[in-house]
């Protein structure tokens, strides 16, 4: 196993079919009691999928033999130098790790950063790194940080040594800013964000005032972090955020819930800076119908200052939506994208937050939908008023991965990186998984 960390990695393009096998379950067994709701909410309008194959790259493969990794739920994040960092939501010691993809000539040389202990440190990272105001990289995990009744996630900072690594196996500092114990919150999913003023901002599934969700904030005092809960949801205004934030130029933030609103299938809301608090809006509440349903994805601004999402449910191809949020006078009208295609109420739609690139054009990725059932990633590109879907991938489960979680980045020269959760050469996976531990994929122009 040990060689892999001096190895580079070549294109490798492969295409290979597989029996397709039961997807991620993404919700807890709160969903059951909207659904009753959901009945009284009308259903809206579809729009019709195209498909273009690509070629793609494939760069590591995870095997789950430890200290390597398993199973990248996470999107990667890139440095300005190019290299590529992320987290494995399983292998390493058993409870994730992080790695770096470091960009050289020849294509990129992979090693471990951090392996999670699964104790105070934290355990089972599923959302992919921010680099913060200091330059060093910031992230949450899911599980651990303590003893019971901690032990329900962490906010984590991670620092490479003060000294340049002289082997490839080198591994950075870790430094847990917060564990979460149920009171506090729990199960933090997805990404952190700076605010200007470097306080950080994140979402938890679990906690609150009423244990249905909530935002927290950490303030830098004095060499150490404080927590405040800046919004607690109660069902009517959201439920389940597992989003992460962002900020518009006047300090409001912005996300999404998986659940909640006024039919039960999730909404787009935002906090506004008020007397020392937030004031929460609902921007908008999913019907579950042709408008979709179950926002599992951030969301992101054009330089217009519209708002861009998607949704994992719903839409007349029942593979979810990608939707578009547009301020008028005080309130926000919504129009729909696109709508997938996928099983019907399977969730197969983007669980990761869209990327826009200097055209207009919008990238993701799809859960569980595409030619075979495994995921794709997309482009959509606006066209004569509408927008023209292009499917740049389909996975197929196989060596070349599939059920893809997270965002896509790009690199200077246009390159497009993500991540799969399962597929490629591994087979000792801590989920259990027969399909490979996972993989790491490249599409050029």
């Amino acid at each position: 196993m040990w060689e892999l960390r001096s190895t580079i990695y070549h294109s490798q393009t492969e295409n290979f079919v597989m029996t397709n096998r039961e997807h991620r379950e993404v919700f807890g067994t709160r969903l059951a009691s909207f659904f009753a709701l959901a009945i009284l909410c009308a259903m809206l309008v579809a729009a019709t999928p195209a498909a273009q194959a690509q070629t793609f790259t494939i760069l590591p493969n995870f095997t789950g033999v430890p200290p390597d990794g398993a199973n990248p739920y996470a999107g990667l994040t890139i440095d300005p130098a190019g290299n590529l960092y992320g987290t494995t939501r399983n292998g390493g010691a058993g409870n994730g790790m992080v790695y770096q993809l470091k960009h050289t000539n020849s294509g990129f040389v992979f090693r471990p950063l951090y392996v999670f202990e699964g104790g105070n440190d934290g355990a089972f990272p599923e959302d992919r790194l921010t680099i913060g105001p200091d330059g060093s990289f910031y992230g949450t995990t899911v599980d651990g940080g303590g003893a019971p009744p901690e032990g329900v996630g962490t906010v984590f900072n991670l620092k490479p040594p003060p000294a340049a690594c002289k082997t490839a196996l080198c591994p950075w500092f870790e430094t847990v800013l917060l564990s979460f114990n149920q009171a506090n919150g729990s199960e933090p999913h997805r990404e952190v964000t700076f605010d200007q003023a470097g306080n950080l901002y994140g979402t938890v599934a679990s906690g609150g005032q009423r244990d249905d969700g909530a935002v927290y904030e950490l303030t830098p005092l004095n060499g150490g972090w404080t927590e405040s809960t800046a919004y607690s949801f109660s069902g009517s205004d959201g439920l389940d955020p597992i989003a992460g934030v962002i900020f518009d130029n006047m300090g409001n933030l912005y996300s999404t819930t998986q659940l909640g609103g006024s039919c039960g299938y999730g909404t787009v809301f935002q906090l506004v800076p008020a007397d020392g608090g937030w004031t929460e809006s609902v921007l908008y509440s999913f019907a579950g119908g042709s408008d979709g349903g179950f926002p599992a994805a951030g969301l992101i601004f054009d330089p217009s200052g519209n708002l861009y999402g998607a949704t994992t449910h719903g839409g007349t191809g029942s593979g979810g939506t990608v939707f578009e949020l547009t301020p008028s006078n005080g309130s926000w009208i919504y129009s729909l994208v696109y709508s997938f295609s996928g099983p019907p109420k399977a969730s197969c739609g983007p669980q990761g937050s869209l990327v826009m690139d200097g055209a207009g054009n919008l990238y993701g990725t799809t859960f569980c939908d595409g030619a075979h059932g495994f995921g794709s990633v997309f482009e959509l590109t606006p066209s004569g008023g509408g927008w023209t879907y292009t499917a740049l991938y389909d996975f197929t489960g196989a060596r070349n991965g599939g059920y893809p979680y997270g965002s896509v980045v790009f690199d200077s020269n246009g390159n497009l990186y993500g991540t799969a959760s399962i597929g490629g050469t591994g087979s000792d996976c801590d989920d259990g998984s027969l399909d490979g531990c996972g993989v790491v994929w490249e599409i050029t122009p």
